[in-house]
């Protein structure tokens, strides 16, 4: 059985154009109305957005779209992919 979550990867996206706390829940809203996208955090004072998705279902690009859409500019990511079992 598989447990929701296991095969899912972590992207960390910097984002510049955050000026509040309010940006942060546009940011989050824009993000999480991606299929795949299964948890979301943004960070205003670090300037970046912490995503758990399933790379099966939604890609970084994807992701990147998302906050660009949001009216934001993401400079960058880190892309943790996770073991997956077989």
């Amino acid at each position: 059985m598989s447990v929701e979550g296991e095969k899912d990867d972590l992207a960390v996206i910097r984002i510049e154009g955050m000026h509040c706390h309010r940006c942060e829940q546009t940011i989050q809203k824009s993000l999480k109305r991606l299929a795949g996208v299964h948890e979301v955090e943004v960070d205003f004072p670090s300037a970046q957005a912490s995503v758990l998705f399933d790379p099966r279902q939604v890609g970084v690009a994807d992701l990147m779209q998302a906050v660009t859409l949001a009216g934001y500019r993401p400079t960058g990511f880190v892309r943790n992919e996770r073991e997956r079992a077989n």
